[in-house]
């Protein structure tokens, strides 16, 4: 069978004929993209936007089954969740408790897994494959599995209800995936760089400060954000093991979830402002957190 071959001039007319064709289905795909993308966002961003505003609402505006969405805002919700009402505790107290354990924990985790991920990467150990299973199999085990042993160590080192407790056990909990994370963007680093400080003569500590650190400081960035907010919304741990005096913030929002009624103005108000800190960390970090997520989703 012989091929037919077609003239020049109708193969290049066919092509002008089907790039045309693109052209005008481009922009219905990108437009239909957009407006998909856009539903999906306030389907998602919904449920927030109803919290915020419901904070702003009264207790009796906000049970009612017809949604309202015009009324008179008020700060009344807002100012008894941070000062609290008679009989309650506020919400300052529980998020200074917050404040100082995630950042506490936070900056312990990163203090350990920085060199822990050097030598797990720039300069491995013998064995390191082991190592780094190691680090992850800890996650693994059900904390549930953990809460009674934990109990019962925290109680005889007379640790239980305190802020240094959940420090411990946040870092505990965060190391693993912050030197996971920390490897992945180390990696990143060319050796070459590295090599022509020993050159020069630059110590480690002088190549952690003036080479690697600011190098991956987008890295550092995302891997502080996660391990905070991990150990914000931590809950398991907090509620068997603290009441008063190490208290964190989910364990004050869940005290206004009653069986015979729900508060739904103050809890939405409480739930707001504990939310505040993660935002505006987030926020602040921005930059950083997206470039440095995306070095690390390379790996």
């Amino acid at each position: 069978m012989t091929q037919m071959t077609l003239p020049r001039g109708t193969t290049a007319r066919r092509k002008t004929a089907r790039s045309l064709a693109d052209r005008q289905t481009k922009p219905a795909t990108r437009l239909g993209l957009g407006l998909l993308t856009w539903v999906i966002v306030l389907v998602f961003f919904f449920p927030v936007f109803w919290m915020v505003l419901t904070g702003f609402k009264t207790e009796q505006t906000a049970n009612t089954t017809t949604p309202h969405f015009i009324f008179h805002p008020t700060f009344s919700e807002f100012a008894s969740v941070w000062s609290g009402t008679p009989g309650t505790a506020g919400l300052r107290g529980f998020l200074e408790h917050s404040v100082l354990i995630s950042v506490g924990s936070t900056l312990i985790v990163m203090l350990l897994a920085l060199p822990a991920a050097y030598a797990l990467s720039l300069r491995p150990v013998r064995k390191w494959r082991d190592v780094l299973f190691f680090f992850i199999s800890t996650k693994m085990l059900p904390v549930v599995g953990a809460i009674i042993p934990l109990f019962i160590i925290a109680r005889d080192l007379n640790l239980l209800d305190t802020q240094r407790l959940l420090v411990i056990l946040y870092t505990a909990m965060n190391l693993p995936i912050a030197v996971w994370m920390l490897r992945s963007f180390l990696l990143e680093v060319p050796v070459s760089i590295i090599e022509a400080a020993r050159v020069d003569g630059a110590k480690l500590h002088q190549q952690l400060r003036s080479i690697i650190i600011p190098l991956i400081s987008p890295g550092l960035a995302a891997a502080c954000l996660i391990c905070f907010i991990f150990a914000w919304n931590e809950f398991f741990l907090a509620v068997n093991l603290t009441t008063s005096n190490g208290a964190t913030v989910p364990i004050y929002l869940v005290g206004f979830v009653q069986p015979e009624g729900q508060f739904l103005a103050h809890l939405s108000a409480a739930a707001t402002v504990a939310c505040l800190p993660v935002l505006i960390a987030g926020w602040a970090a921005q930059d950083k957190l997206v470039r440095g997520l995306s070095m690390g989703a390379v790996k």
